[in-house]
C-alpha cells in the first residue's frame, strides 16, 4: 500500500513532531527544536516526494507562510527558540491550515480520542483555523 520511503517518511515526520513537542515542553530547548525541524522537513519530503514538496513550498499564494515557517526554523537554529517557534506555528497554520479539517475528520473515528474532536468547541476551532470547506458545485 505505501512505499518504503513513505513509511520511513511518516516515521520521521512523527518523530520530528514529537521532538518539537518535547523541545517546547523542556522550556524551548534549541537542540530538540532544531532536530525536530530537520526530521519534520525530511519526513515530509520522504512522505509526499521531493517534487511535490518543492511544489508545495514554492506556490506564490503561500509566500507569507513559507517565509514565516522557514524564518522560524532559521531563528531556532541561531538560538532564538521562543520567537522561532511562534513564527513556525504561524507559518504552519498558514501553510497547513486547509488540511486541519481533513485530519480532524480522520481522528473522529479513532477510539479514545475521537470524542475530543467531536466536541463542539474543538470543531469550531478547527473550522476557524482551517477555513470552511466549500463544495465545488
Amino acid at each position: 500500500m505505501f512505499s518504503d520511503n513513505a513509511k520511513l517518511g511518516t516515521f520521521l515526520l512523527t518523530l520530528g513532531l514529537l521532538l518539537l513537542f518535547l523541545g517546547v515542553l523542556f522550556l524551548f530547548d534549541s537542540a530538540l527544536l532544531a532536530l525536530g525541524d530537520i526530521l519534520f522537513l525530511l519526513g515530509l519530503t520522504l512522505t509526499i516526494g521531493p517534487s511535490r514538496t518543492l511544489r508545495f513550498f514554492s506556490r506564490p499564494d503561500r509566500l507569507r507562510g513559507i517565509i514565516t515557517f522557514f524564518g522560524g526554523i532559521f531563528l531556532v537554529f541561531i538560538r532564538f527558540p521562543v520567537i522561532g517557534i511562534c513564527s513556525q506555528m504561524y507559518g504552519i497554520v498558514y501553510l497547513f491550515g486547509q488540511f486541519f479539517p481533513i485530519a480532524a475528520n480522520a481522528v473522529r473515528n479513532v477510539p479514545g480520542v475521537g470524542w475530543i474532536v467531536r466536541n463542539k468547541w474543538v470543531e469550531g476551532m478547527v473550522e476557524n483555523v482551517g477555513g470552511q470547506r466549500r463544495s465545488a458545485v
